[in-house]
């Protein structure tokens, strides 16, 4: 989808979603043929012309000034992330469309997290492909597949596909609607920031149509930083515990997040994370046997 049909696109969505009680305007003629508010009334409100901000809408235009956006932001009542992911919509230059090469792992980065041993630790890239973990991360998300897998540029597992493909993953989230409404979200900045990106938009396309519900929710475009959270897990091994969980993005490495799990010092989810360190170190020296 090219740059001009991206900012359409947000545009409509967050323009359905008023009504005109939301923006302080009166309501007339009974009921609306379809919910929002109308172009032409956004269009007032923003202070340009209806024909301008058609073009805007239809994807005839990908650019416009700061000061247009930012009417447009108030108008539509757009909060900090929004506003945010809508000046980086109307501003991304055009990128070349040639397959870009897998994503790179500084050493430095996987001594890092090999470093956390009683903590689960990994690093996304900017696709949400794993680009690596420790033997506590892969305990925890993802104990049915190879640890080896994301070492593998073509083999490795990727966040998105896991959650919203992968039976295993779904079931370890207690709350998994209010996790996929966060990876949408998510996923949907990341979209914004590499509007060029083919792998990325290969990935969307893949999950669009394997999963209705990643359809469904994609299509009301969220956009959300996430950056911290706190969540409940059903694990097989552990049991139910309690994780915060903290993305850090990496300066030198474009994209790239380390994510780190800790539980609450002296809680039963502290316990279940020694439990499944433990279990793991044990499964380890088997092999190794």
């Amino acid at each position: 989808m090219d740059q001009g049909a991206l900012l359409g696109e947000f545009l409509r969505s967050r323009r359905a979603r008023l009504s005109p009680g939301d923006v302080g305007l009166s309501e007339f003629g009974g009921r609306r043929r379809v919910p929002g508010l109308r172009r032409e009334e956004l269009a007032q409100l923003a202070g340009v012309s209806a024909g301008y901000y058609t073009r805007l809408e239809q994807g005839q235009r990908a650019t416009a000034s700061e000061a247009v956006l930012d009417a447009l932001a108030r108008a539509l009542l757009l909060d900090d992330d929004e506003r945010t992911h809508l000046h980086g919509l109307a501003h991304r230059k055009a990128q070349s469309r040639r397959r870009p090469r897998p994503e790179v792992l500084r050493p430095g980065i996987r001594v890092m997290i090999d470093s956390f041993a009683e903590v689960p630790a990994l690093v996304l890239g900017r696709r949400t492909d794993v680009l690596a973990w420790n033997p506590m991360a892969h305990a925890l998300l993802a104990g049915h597949l190879d640890v080896e897998a994301p070492q593998l540029p073509a083999a490795r597992p990727n966040w998105a596909r896991l959650f919203f493909l992968d039976p295993h993953t779904r079931e370890l989230f207690v709350d998994w609607a209010r996790k996929a409404d966060d990876t949408i979200a998510d996923l949907r900045l990341i979209a914004g920031r590499h509007p060029d990106d083919l792998r990325l938009h290969e990935l969307i396309g893949e999950l669009t149509m394997k999963s209705t519900e990643f359809a469904a929710r994609w299509s009301a475009h969220p956009v959300r930083t996430c950056a911290s959270h706190t969540r409940e897990y059903a694990h097989p091994v552990a049991g139910r515990l309690t994780l915060a969980d903290e993305l850090l993005r990496l300066p030198d490495d474009e994209g790239q997040r380390l994510v780190v799990f800790n539980a609450e010092p002296g809680s039963p989810s502290e316990a279940a994370l020694k439990l499944l360190q433990a279990t793991n170190a044990t499964r380890a020296s088997e092999i190794k046997a």
